[in-house]
C-alpha cells in the first residue's frame, strides 16, 4: 500500500530533512519498508518510529538496503525499528499471502494488476504463470475464477515453499499447481501446448522467455501477458502514454508460432515518474502465419524482430 510519507512527517522534520526522504513507503502485513536516497539513512530510526506510531499494526520497519536483483528478485533489508522479522502475512483481493520479504519477491503495488488480470481470465482456462514468486497472481486468479487451473512456476525454492503454504491457506488445492524450476525447462518438458493464457510478470527476462511462452499456448492460440519497463523522463504528459492493449495470438498449424504479432504501445502506470514503470502488451493474430514476432515497447528498448 503506497502512503504519503512526507505529509505525515511534516510536523517532525524540517523541509530540508523531508527532501531527503522518499515520498512513499510500502506496508506488507505488519512490516513497513522505506527507501532512503543513496543509502542515506539520516534520522531513519526517527522516521521508522513515526511510521509505527501512525500505523499501529506495523511491528517492524526496514530500509531497503539494495535494489531488487538476481534470479530470485530479492533485496537486502536493514532493520530500523521493531521486531526484526522479515516474514509476514498480508491480505489482498480476498486472499491471504505468507511471504518472507527478504528471501522472496513481493510487491504490494501490483495489487490492482493482479486483480485486473484475474478479471480477464474465463472459466475453464488453463494458465501458465512463468514467474510466480509466492503465487500471488496465480492464487488471485484461482480464487476469482471457477474451473481454472494455474501452473505456477518459480526458480526460487523458498518462494515455492511459501507458494505451497499460500495454496493451503487459500484452499486452492488442485487449482494452483506450484512448480519449482526454470520456466523455460518446465514448459519444454511438461507444458507445451497446455495453456490458454500465459503470464510473464518479469520484465527483465520477458523478451528472452517469449518463445517459451508462445510454445506453452494451445494450438488454437491464446493470450500472453508480456511486461516490459518503460522509462519516463518526468516531462511527459499523461495523455502522451497510450492505453494498455491486451491481445490474442494464434499458432501455426504445426504448433509453432503463427502470426506476425505487431504490438501496440503499452500504457505507463507512472506517467510523471522518472523511475521505470511497468507496461504490458499482448499479441494480435494475423490471418496468415509469419515466421517471427515483432516487439516494440516505447522507451524500453529499440524495436526488434525476434525469430522463434
Amino acid at each position: 500500500m503506497r502512503k504519503r510519507l512526507r505529509k505525515k512527517l511534516s510536523s517532525t522534520f524540517s523541509s530540508a530533512e523531508l527532501n531527503l526522504i522518499y515520498n512513499s513507503f510500502d506496508i506488507i502485513g505488519d512490516i513497513a519498508i522505506i527507501k532512503m536516497p543513496n543509502g542515506n539513512i539520516v534520522d531513519a530510526e526517527k522516521v521508522a518510529n513515526q511510521i509505527m506510531a501512525l500505523h499501529r499494526n506495523v511491528k517492524t520497519v526496514f530500509a531497503q538496503a539494495s535494489p531488487i536483483r538476481g534470479d530470485f528478485r530479492v533485496r537486502k533489508l536493514q532493520l530500523l525499528a521493531g521486531e526484526g522479522k522479515t516474514s509476514t502475512r498480508c491480505k489482498e483481493s480476498g486472499c491471504v499471502f505468507a511471504v518472507d520479504l527478504e528471501k522472496c519477491y513481493f510487491s504490494p503495488r501490483l495489487l490492482y494488476e493482479r486483480s485486473r488480470i484475474a478479471s480477464l481470465v474465463e472459466g475453464g482456462e488453463t494458465v501458465v504463470n512463468m514467474f510466480s514468486g509466492v503465487g500471488c497472481f496465480s492464487i488471485v486468479i484461482a480464487k476469482t475464477v471457477t474451473q481454472t487451473k494455474v501452473f505456477s512456476i518459480d526458480v526460487n525454492p523458498i518462494a515455492v515453499q511459501f507458494m505451497k503454504e499460500n495454496v493451503r491457506i487459500n484452499r486452492v488445492y488442485g487449482k494452483v499447481i506450484p512448480l519449482l524450476g526454470d520456466s523455460k525447462d518446465i514448459i519444454n518438458v511438461q507444458l507445451q501446448g497446455k495453456a490458454n493464457r500465459v503470464l510473464m510478470p518479469l520484465p527483465e527476462k520477458a523478451l528472452e522467455y517469449l518463445p517459451y511462452a508462445v510454445s506453452a499456448l494451445k494450438k488454437p492460440g491464446g493470450w500472453i501477458h508480456y511486461y516490459d519497463f518503460q522509462h519516463a523522463t518526468g516531462n511527459e504528459e499523461r495523455s502522451h502514454f497510450p492505453r494498455h492493449a491486451a491481445r490474442r495470438t494464434s499458432k501455426a498449424p504445426n504448433g509453432g508460432p503463427g502470426p506476425g504479432l505487431p504490438v501496440r504501445q503499452p500504457r505507463s502506470e507512472a506517467a510523471s515518474s522518472a523511475r521505470s514503470s511497468r507496461s504490458v502488451i499482448a499479441l494480435l493474430p494475423r490471418p496468415h502465419p509469419l515466421p517471427s514476432v515483432q516487439l516494440h515497447a516505447r522507451g524500453a528498448r529499440r524495436p526488434g524482430r525476434l525469430t522463434l
